[in-house]
């Protein structure tokens, strides 16, 4: 894997992170990966890391065996045709992380049958602690087996049926941005109660960090361990009563069912 040559098609946030966990995992090295993008002036910070920069996808595609799409919804038509005359279905394997485009409407705008996998990772790729979530369409077992490694070398991966893959988008990598919107909260929380900021996000970071430690190492519920520090007349159970009297886990509910609902218009 770490030889295989490795076209990140679109250089944002979360392309420029897969390729960065890719070197940090020891998967692959940054000289056999190259980052498009159209913009090459805003991505020019990866080439001192060693990444190959290109602007011309077509010439990209041809040096590699793997292809990342990363591009916005609205961009990837224009771009399967492209490149679709450069893909060849013995040689490529294309990954898409494209939000809410389906395996068969990618395969619809190509010229012949490529193998295609599916993956919903976070950003959090860059650190080597993912959740990615894929499916695949025309992929061997061994193809599939291979992406799946690939991208268990930056996280935890998980393979589900394609029907999953909005809510797996909105769990997973809409997820990170509500955590981060809880540990902000809880920061300002602290901030108020005496805590520089510095501090109470230090304190409000390694707990929640801790709090998905507890289920993941333990196999257990979040219930079970909330019940742990939950005392009669304690402060704990008057702050999480206090929460859900203000509608806590109804608003998370919501706002998950709100981006749910959005992934369905997010091409138009």
């Amino acid at each position: 894997m770490a030889q295989q040559k490795i076209v990140i098609i679109g250089g944002g946030n979360l392309g420029s992170a897969i390729a960065q966990g890719l070197v940090k995992a020891k998967l692959s090295i940054a000289s056999n990966i190259t980052i498009t993008r159209r913009n090459l002036g805003k991505i020019e910070h990866l080439k001192k890391e060693g990444f190959k920069l290109s602007s011309d996808n077509n010439s990209s595609v041809k040096a590699a065996t793997l292809i990342l799409l990363c591009v916005q919804p609205k961009q990837l038509a224009g771009l399967l045709t492209e490149i679709s005359p450069s893909l060849d279905g013995k040689k490529h394997i294309l990954v898409s992380t494209i939000t809410g485009i389906t395996t068969d409407e990618i395969s619809s705008h190509l010229q012949k049958k490529v193998p295609i996998v599916r993956a919903m990772p976070n950003t959090a790729i860059a650190i080597g602690t993912s959740m990615t979530c894929m499916c695949s369409k025309d992929a061997s077992e061994k193809q599939l087996k291979d992406i799946k490694d690939l991208f268990d070398g930056l996280g935890t991966t998980l393979i589900i049926e394609e029907r999953l893959m909005k809510a797996a988008t909105v769990l997973a990598a809409s997820g990170i941005a509500f955590f981060l919107r809880y540990i902000r909260a809880a920061t300002q929380g602290g901030i108020q109660l005496g805590f520089d900021a510095e501090e109470a996000q230090l304190i409000a970071a390694q707990t929640a960090k801790g709090a998905a430690s507890l289920l993941l190492t333990q196999d257990s519920h979040p219930e079970i361990e909330i019940d742990k520090v939950t005392t009669p007349e304690g402060c704990t159970i008057a702050g999480l009563n206090e929460m859900e009297h203000q509608g806590l886990s109804s608003a998370l509910i919501k706002g998950i069912i709100s981006s749910y609902e959005k992934i369905s218009n997010i091409k138009k």
